[in-house]
């Protein structure tokens, strides 16, 4: 190899680990992000999974589609070929790559949804069309083109429909049920069952082929073929979906190797959800979200491998072909030659890079705003997206996919499956902006790229640093107004909000005004005692301002964004009008309370305190309400979770009228021995009414939530 050409290939490789970088920076964290979003996985643990099953993916999956990049898009009769042709191939690769990851890097930037795989695509389509013109032959097959573009449209239905018939089944056999949290113990490993299947059929392409080698040399075997997926080579015959014929993509003994994976998977993750402490407090809902997280966490690996799998192409597919015309003796361009070890591992390495560099700050990013994202929800999404991008990864397939697209539309399809409203159809309008703008932009960049270089090793070693150091140059002018593209796409399936959801708000501004009710009723027992209450009062009015500051700052919140509700704007303000009313009653009591001593028949002050303690029942019955109020937005509507709230309300209508009975005997014993002190008879006459005014608050406050479940 000549200098001269040596150094055309460093920079190519350098353009391949810059493109690679690209994938792991901003698609990686755009897949990873629900993890984060749903809190199933700190930032740090999600960076660590993406960057060591990236990697796995990518090595031991890629292959397939890898191949469809390199000689797909560009059909090359290898019957004519020659080394100006090769070397003319070679240099459209290194321009369609450069310009692919430039534009990612810099749309990404700016916050433009788009896509490395629809970048790439984009860029050998450009180059493809100029060596048309350049050799007046046909170069680009328009039939796999056309079969690329299909599955940008197919993989979002796809990943959609898988993802809302999985959380669908979720909702009817866990969620629904009597006990969600003991249903989910047993369930959880069966929906996780297909997850570790095909992850076992991936592994079969290349980790296990030296193993089941090893076993027929051995003879524990007589056949390694009837064990692995069936490869065709170039001009053999055609893969059958039969797995008792010769040529099966998958023998039956494969798939049952698979499925013997998935069921000893599966049974480890049953031991460990075994294993999980199930309290009263996270019964119900939270139990199960709290075993859905382990779920999670394995169908995020199982996104990163997938993405690795499919998306490892856009940087090596290229590099492979340049390689091959570069480093050869020849320089021609073949039509069957192996990808080295080692450029497999700089891309897969390049994604991982990627992960850990710039991808962290973008799963920062969307997990601060996906909030409405559940483990249940997480897991639906992330299994339909996974699945579908490793399908469509297989080598019967072996088509690029866009990651990013595929998993917005498992989102929305989660989304359809806990109800329409929690969808923003509009994202759809951004993706398609991002396959008008990619394709052709990366198509034109790349043709001008080459333009410019003319196939000449002299000016592609002066134009790719050039390139470079614009890329650093915008890189440098926009660093303070940097926005994410992950951000716009991320609006998919369940809200725009940046912290938590409304109704998550709401139950915060419920646990403030159960913080001041809290205070209020330790004054009236001090009271009641004899003893001074004064803090007490003064901590009850401290607290009412803090529930006051909260539902200020959610009714901005609500004006200023753009929140998809279960019910309409007017109701929710009504709810969260009614709920700090019992807030305001408490700061009453204490007022009151605090004007002169309390009556001091002992019975009075008895009864007082048995009235308080029926209102802090009422009170506690409402915040758990509001509780299953938030579960219920979040959580998929359920007719569980609606059940739940209808009975807690129930609940609280009991306890209401129970404090009724206790206000009304007190009264009746204040008033028949208040005759020698009617004035502090009085007195507490007038604590003990706005003491039920509290649980009459808690009532109306809880029956205003009726509404949302008849709908």
């Amino acid at each position: 190899m000549e200098p001269i050409t040596m150094i055309v290939v460093g920079l190519a490789l350098i353009v391949c680990a810059y493109m690679a970088w690209n994938i792991g920076a901003n698609d990686v964290a755009n897949a990873m992000g629900t993890s984060v979003g749903s809190r199933a996985l700190t930032l740090k643990q999600a960076v660590v999974i993406a960057a060591i099953f990236e990697f796995c993916g990518a090595f031991f999956a890629g292959d397939a589609v890898t191949d469809t990049v390199r000689k797909g898009i560009l059909e090359v009769d290898f019957t004519q070929v020659t080394p100006d042709i090769s070397q003319d191939i070679a240099f459209g690769f290194i321009a369609a790559m450069m310009a692919a990851a430039t534009w990612l890097t810099i749309a990404t930037r700016f916050g433009l949804p788009v896509s490395t795989t629809h970048s790439i695509i984009g860029g050998i389509i450009g180059v493809g069309l100029v060596l048309e013109v350049d050799h007046n032959t046909s170069y680009i097959n328009w039939e796999v083109v056309q079969k690329v573009v299909m599955s940008w449209i197919a993989s979002p239905l796809m990943g959609g429909l898988v993802a809302f018939f999985s959380y669908w089944i979720i909702k009817k056999t866990i969620l629904d049920a009597e006990n969600p949290e003991g249903r989910s113990l047993w369930l959880a490993p069966i929906l996780a069952f297909p997850t570790f299947f095909v992850l076992g059929l991936a592994l079969q392409f290349k980790a296990l082929k030296g193993f089941f080698s090893k076993a027929q040399s051995n003879g524990w075997i007589e056949d390694k073929g009837e064990w692995l997926p069936f490869k065709p080579e170039d001009g053999g015959p055609d893969g059958s979906w039969n797995p008792f014929l010769e040529t099966a993509w998958f023998p039956a003994n494969s798939l049952l190797l698979a499925a013997i994976i998935g069921a000893i998977a599966s049974f480890g993750l049953y031991l460990v959800l075994r294993r999980i402490d199930i309290n009263e407090e996270s019964r119900g809902f939270k139990g199960v979200e709290r075993i859905f997280v382990w779920l999670q966490i394995i169908t995020a690996a199982y996104v990163a491998f997938a993405h690795g799998a499919n998306d490892r192409s856009n940087a090596i597919g290229p590099m492979a072909a340049v390689w091959q015309v570069l480093s050869n003796d020849t320089g021609m361009l073949m039509e069957k030659a192996p990808i080295p070890l080692w450029l497999v591992l700089l891309g897969s390495a390049g994604i991982a890079i990627g992960v850990m560099t710039w991808g962290w700050r973008v799963m920062e990013t969307i997990g601060k705003k996906i909030t409405e994202i559940t483990p249940t929800r997480g897991f639906a999404a992330e299994f339909g997206a996974a699945t579908t991008i490793m399908i469509f990864s297989m080598p019967f397939l072996a088509v690029p996919v866009s990651t990013t697209h595929t998993l917005v539309g498992a989102v929305v399809g989660v989304g359809l499956a806990g109800g329409a409203k929690a969808v923003d159809f509009r994202v759809f309008g951004k993706i398609a902006a991002s396959w008008v703008a990619s394709v052709p932009v990366a198509a034109f960049g790349a043709a001008t790229i080459y333009v410019i270089s003319g196939g000449d090793n002299l000016k592609m070693i002066i134009l790719l640093p050039i390139a470079f150091i614009a890329v650093a140059f915008v890189m440098w002018q926009t660093r303070d107004g940097e926005i994410y593209v992950e951000e716009a796409l991320s609006d998919a399936g369940t809200g725009e909000q940046k912290a938590a959801t409304p109704f998550e708000l709401f139950h915060e501004h419920a646990q403030a005004v159960e913080v001041t009710v809290g205070h209020m009723l330790t004054a009236v027992n001090m009271a009641a005692d004899g003893k001074d209450a004064s803090k007490e009062i003064k901590a009850t009015i401290d607290a009412e301002l803090d529930a006051d500051n909260i539902k200020a700052e959610l009714r901005k919140r609500m004006s200023e964004q753009d929140f998809r509700l279960m019910v309409s704007m007017d109701d929710f303000l009504h709810m969260l009008t009614r709920q700090d009313r019992i807030a305001d009653y408490a700061q009453n009591v204490a007022e009151q309370i605090s004007f002169r001593e309390l009556y001091k028949d002992k019975k009075a002050r008895k009864m007082l305190k048995e009235m308080a303690e029926v209102v802090s029942e009422t009170v506690s019955m409402y915040k758990e309400t509001a509780a299953a109020m938030r579960d219920l937005s979040i959580g998929g509507e359920t007719k569980a979770a609606k059940a739940k709230v209808a009975e807690l309300i129930k609940q609280v209508n009991l306890k209401e009228h129970e404090a009724d009975e206790v206000e009304a005997k007190a009264a009746a014993h204040v008033f028949s021995t208040g005759d020698d002190d009617a004035l502090a008879a009085m007195h507490m006459y007038r604590v003990l009414q706005r003491m039920d005014d509290v649980a009459n608050a808690c009532e109306k406050a809880a029956n205003a939530f009726l509404p949302s479940l008849s709908k």
